[in-house]
């Protein structure tokens, strides 16, 4: 099993859901985070003065899956986010050891 991590755009969000559910992928964590790259962040300019924003607002997937559904999350996420443009985001792949349903105490992949 696999935890793959998504930080993508949050205009994005909705069609990276969308795509997911269409592989069968029945579980999402989202949380918006902020962060930032190689686009170090931006000027803005309120009010009438300039100020940095170093963090941009971001939105990270989490999605718990078979080994076997690694590679179609990895595509979906990554046909869905794309824009072209810097900022696009980053997918990290992480072993999952083990995964307990709390309600039913279902382990490993019956869990998922």
């Amino acid at each position: 099993m696999k935890l793959v991590t998504a930080i993508i755009k949050p205009f994005k969000l909705d069609d990276v859901r969308e795509a997911l559910s269409e592989i069968g992928i029945a579980g999402v964590t989202v949380t918006e985070v902020k962060g930032f790259g190689r686009q170090k962040g931006h000027t803005e300019l309120y009010r009438g003065a300039e100020y940095v924003v170093d963090f941009l607002p971001k939105v990270k997937l989490e999605v718990a899956v078979a080994d076997k559904a690694v590679e179609q999350v990895i595509e979906a996420v990554i046909k869905t986010a794309n824009t072209g443009k810097i900022g696009d985001g980053k997918i990290f792949v992480s072993p999952l050891e083990q995964v307990i349903r709390i309600r039913t105490g279902e382990v490993g992949e019956d869990a998922l």
